[in-house]
């Protein structure tokens, strides 16, 4: 084991000399390495996206699992004793492939259902008898402080694409995918159900809602009746950040006119979800009663 880290370390180091040996100089940390990097970019010697990709790959090594995992609050989950009908209506409304199934408590995941499990269940006239438990997989727990580059390798090898995030009592805080640890390396990566979920807000009590910070400003002020300026901004994302004036972290709030803002997920370079709380209970119920009470 010594040695295999030795000779990795060894070719590490040749990497870095060959590297700055063609920019003019030895990069003597990780920081100095990217400023080498972005030089190279202003050579033309490498494209921005490139730049950005191996800015990813350097930054996921210093990532934990709870910078960038789906909080458990936020998780399209399935109970055990759920019948089969209200888990088919789950499955179809949020496209999504893999589900955690829960025991009587969300935070006691007891395996993983996939949706091609329930395709023989959909026809009427070739149902069998639905037991769940004769469906889920082996569901994998990981803990919050576990570094994203090592989950990228046991993904790999285990050929698994989703694990649960447990918090030091055990307890699910959360889940995380394969995708969401390639997203930051290579960015956003958007599938074919993305661009079917409207403005990508969703309402979460009278006076709570979740919102992609992808979301237009446009679709944000017709969804609220808000009047936030896009004429500098395109998105929500954007606009929070600009608030805040520096890239904020999870759990980190701005208030913007009737509204506070919450930043659920985010990693070192961009937001991804945000908590919005309408300050104003009268708004809150107005949209609610406005989305159809959904």
């Amino acid at each position: 084991m010594t040695s295999d880290r030795s000779s990795e370390g060894s070719r590490s180091r040749n990497w870095l000399e060959k590297l700055g040996q063609m920019l003019g100089g030895e990069p003597q940390d990780k920081e100095q390495l990217i400023e080498l990097l972005k030089d190279a970019r202003q050579r033309e010697l490498l494209d921005t996206d490139a730049l950005s990709m191996i800015e990813g790959v350097l930054q996921v090594s210093d990532l934990r699992v709870r910078d960038i995992m789906i909080p458990r609050a936020e998780m399209v989950s399935l109970r055990r004793d759920d019948p089969l009908d209200k888990i088919l209506q789950i499955a179809v409304k949020s496209a999504h492939s893999r589900f955690p199934v829960t025991g009587d408590d969300k935070g006691e995941v007891v395996g993983i259902l996939l949706a091609k499990d329930l395709l023989a269940f959909c026809m009427e006239n070739s149902r069998r008898a639905f037991n769940i438990r004769d469906l889920l997989r082996s569901a994998v727990f990981v803990p919050e402080s576990k570094r994203l580059n090592v989950l990228l390798k046991e993904f790999r090898s285990s050929r698994n694409h989703m694990a649960i995030v447990v918090d030091e009592y055990g307890n699910a805080a959360g889940l995380v995918t394969i995708e969401d640890v390639l997203e930051q390396i290579v960015g956003e990566i958007d599938d074919e159900h993305d661009y079917d979920e409207g403005s990508g807000i969703f309402r979460r009590g009278d006076n709570l809602f979740s919102a992609k910070a992808r979301t237009a400003i446009e679709d944000f002020n017709e969804y609220f009746g808000s009047d936030f300026s896009d004429e500098e901004l395109n998105t929500i994302g954007g606009l929070v950040v600009n608030a805040f004036g520096h890239l904020p972290k999870r759990g980190e709030a701005v208030e913007l006119g009737r509204f506070r803002f919450t930043v659920v997920r985010a990693d070192s370079r961009r937001v991804h979800m945000l908590n919005v709380e309408c300050l104003d209970p009268d708004d809150g119920l107005k949209v609610a009663a406005e989305d159809g009470g959904a």
